[in-house]
């Protein structure tokens, strides 16, 4: 990991708040040239600072159905495993392990209420899975970082 300092910061802040903004207007808020705001973007991204640029689409632009937060705890030490078994489920949109009574939380989204039932099913089928909390979320105030 390399060092950032504070105009890679404030490149980084920018970066996140507009995946899109050009290297020009970065230069223009930041006070550096082109070449310098060019060249740090390479150097955070060759250092691995940055591993991408993307968007992110908001829920209301995809299809309607159902998202859900799902609490899992975990038999003894078969975290890997039910992790794998997880990750391989295309509703498994993300997968954070965690500490306290849950082991993961893991962020569901499916077709529909019937759909979303038969995943949840299918995760307590996996072995090493003790229970399961599920949330399904109505509205979403904010998102990103």
């Amino acid at each position: 990991m390399i060092s950032v300092d504070d105009l890679d910061s404030e490149l980084l802040s920018a970066l996140r708040h507009n995946a899109r903004i050009s290297v020009s207007s970065l230069a223009a808020m930041t006070g550096a040239s082109r070449a310098t705001v060019a060249a740090r973007i390479d150097r955070l991204v060759a250092g691995g600072t940055i591993v991408g640029f993307t968007i992110r689409t908001g829920h209301e632009t995809r299809s309607a159905g159902v998202r859900a937060i799902v609490m899992i705890e975990v038999l003894g030490k078969l975290a890997d495993r039910v992790a794998d078994q997880l990750r391989g489920l295309p509703q498994v949109r993300a997968l954070h392990s965690t500490n306290g009574k849950w082991d993961f939380v893991a962020e569901l989204e499916d077709r529909d209420l019937a759909s979303f039932d038969e995943t949840l099913r299918r995760i307590r089928l996996i072995n090493g899975i003790n229970s399961t909390e599920s949330n399904i979320l109505l509205k979403t105030s904010k998102t990103g970082f």
